[in-house]
């Protein structure tokens, strides 16, 4: 373990086969002939093993059969690179108990959609990460565990990826899986410094569950150090299965070359003012991107009033889905009596509230229409906060913390992000600043469906123009 503060501040960068390299440069080393796949591997299992005490990153380890995959990685764009599962997809061999004790750690027959898609990329998963209950809320925290933000360690990696942000940014494996319900792939990308893609809906394969959901808010992706690994995982994925029906990612190993109309907003309509230091860093953001010679300028996205209200309550009705149909959804040993309050209490405001569904249901579905009508009258990119106010110490969204209080807090953290689940558009997390404590802040750039490749064009020319901080220097 290496630390700036020994008090605060956890790495895992050291002088081995991955030295300080992102994905990219891990899978190009390993093509050459550098270093092989199994050094690269058994160099991310040390740097797990290292700091996982620290950290609590660590849901389900994979190690033997990470070692196995390594001496056959395959000729995939990223073959050979160490990585991770989030703890909420069923991977073949390994338990998927989502963050929750009513579940057993039964291993799953086989791969599901998603995990068979990010392996087809040629990256090896050496375990499964940490996340909240059912990823409900922004925070990776159970009853029994805390998973810490590597950055300073009595502060929250954000949620519910936080487990694969916290070993990302700790230099653990370069890229790790994760997915995106409303903001759980921003919000711990924002809260560890770290570039996380909320795609266009459809993007890639269906996550394993998803067709049972009315309003398909839930997308997987990936969080990486650099903007492109997300590009070059993209280019990889979309081999494996492209969605015809977007247009393809592609000049992503490139800036963007032209002006862009940028909207500018500081205060989620839905949420608390946005607080002094994170409006600072993405007014800093703003002002970069002038001197780059893009038109940035004040802009009102449009959101319904009732829109807060009606993604809240399909929160509430997913989780009394969770707690009334659990042995259908998770098999015959889900266990009810094992359930966290959070949980327990979004299902009773759920079955209280059951009689809203069609209209709240009705007025998502037709958040999507709207949006893209939005976007085709606005900027080109819109730019904000990821999140209201600076990543909070854990215990602030603790797992005991009554179903109420605890969203009050939730919606006032993370009032930005929900907006691209429910339209299903593409957002992309990028660093954006500091605290006084050196913890990151995260600015998101967002624009209409299909259109990953502005985003992450223009995400580029920003870490070419600012490089981001490193928890290792």
């Amino acid at each position: 373990m290496t630390t700036s503060d020994t008090r605060t501040r956890v790495h895992a960068f050291t002088d081995d086969a991955l030295g300080d390299l992102d994905a990219t440069g891990v899978a190009e080393r390993i093509r050459s002939g550098q270093i092989s796949a199994a050094e690269a591997v058994d160099a991310a299992i040390a740097r797990a093993e290292r700091v996982e005490a620290s950290l609590q990153a660590l849901a389900h380890p994979d190690f033997d059969r990470a070692r196995e995959r390594a001496k056959q990685p395959g000729d995939a764009e990223l073959a050979g690179v160490p990585a991770a599962f989030k703890d909420n997809i069923k991977v073949g061999g390994m338990p998927m108990t989502e963050g929750s004790a009513a579940l057993s750690p039964v291993p799953q027959p086989r791969d599901g959609r998603i995990a068979a898609q990010f392996r087809q990329t040629g990256i090896i998963p050496i375990g499964t990460t940490t996340m909240p209950e059912f990823g409900w809320t922004a925070t990776t925290e159970t009853l029994t565990r805390q998973t810490h933000n590597p950055w300073h360690l009595d502060y929250s990696s954000g949620g519910s990826s936080g487990g694969s942000a916290s070993w990302v940014a700790a230099g653990v494996v370069p890229i790790a899986h994760g997915n995106d319900g409303g903001g759980s792939i921003r919000i711990p990308a924002a809260a560890c410094g770290l570039v996380g893609l909320k795609p266009t809906r459809g993007r890639l394969r269906l996550t394993d569950g998803g067709e049972a959901m009315p309003v398909r808010v839930v997308t997987d992706s990936v969080l990486a150090r650099s903007v492109r690994d997300v590009a070059g995982f993209y280019l990889a994925a979309q081999r494996v299965h492209r969605n015809r029906l977007l247009p393809p990612i592609e000049g992503v190993d490139r800036p963007i070359d032209r002006r862009l109309r940028i909207g500018l907003l500081l205060d989620s309509p839905v949420s608390a003012p946005t607080d002094g230091p994170t409006r600072a860093a993405v007014e800093e953001t703003a002002r970069l991107l002038e001197s780059l010679g893009h038109q940035v300028e004040p802009y009102d996205l449009p959101v319904p009033d009732f829109f807060r209200d009606d993604f809240v309550d399909y929160w509430r009705f997913l989780a009394m889905a969770v707690t009334s149909s659990g042995p259908r959804m998770f098999g015959a040993d889900f266990d009810k009596d094992r359930l966290e309050p959070l949980t327990l209490g979004l299902a009773e405001q759920g079955r209280r509230r059951l009689w809203k569904a069609p209209i709240f249901i009705s007025r998502l579905l037709a958040s999507s229409v709207a949006s893209r009508v939005a976007f085709a009258r606005g900027p080109d990119v819109v730019l904000t906060p990821v999140l209201s106010h600076t990543t909070p110490k854990l215990g602030y969204l603790a797992a005991d913390l009554p179903a109420d209080e605890h969203f009050r807090r939730l919606v006032d953290y993370a009032g930005f992000t929900p907006l691209h689940n429910a339209t299903g558009g593409p957002a992309l997390s990028i660093p954006a600043g500091a605290t006084d404590e050196g913890l990151p802040i995260g600015a998101m750039l967002s624009s209409n469906h299909g259109t990953e490749s502005l985003l992450l064009r223009l995400a580029l020319q920003i870490e070419q123009a600012r490089p981001w901080r490193r928890i290792q220097d």
